[in-house]
């Protein structure tokens, strides 16, 4: 069964208030089970646009990954993370198929 992600890119305008997001995300994440790929790190922007800080969580399954981001729990945290912040956010199914060789 192919694992499903949280694809996050964000600007954080307002990190004093934006920790408060970061304190309270892990309980969320953890219910679902999501594991972090990327938290923040390194990158270089080689084509298109970019933002300051890029996520990626893995969840069991796109079902998983869905049912977390509308969760009373996260909705709470869109809430209290998007006067801080501005980002886009995907949510995608991976892909467990065969490899080009």
């Amino acid at each position: 069964m192919a694992k499903g992600y949280w694809i996050a890119r964000v600007d954080v305008h307002n990190m004093d208030g934006y920790k408060e997001y970061v304190a309270q995300n892990g309980a969320v994440f953890a219910k679902y089970g999501a594991k972090f790929l990327v938290r923040g790190g390194r990158f270089e922007a080689r084509e298109g646009s970019s933002r300051s800080r890029n996520v990626v969580l893995e969840f069991k399954d796109y079902e998983t990954a869905l049912a977390c981001y509308n969760s009373p729990e996260y909705t709470h945290l869109v809430k209290v993370r998007s006067p801080h912040s501005q980002g886009d956010l995907v949510i995608i199914e991976g892909y467990d198929g065969p490899q080009p060789s």
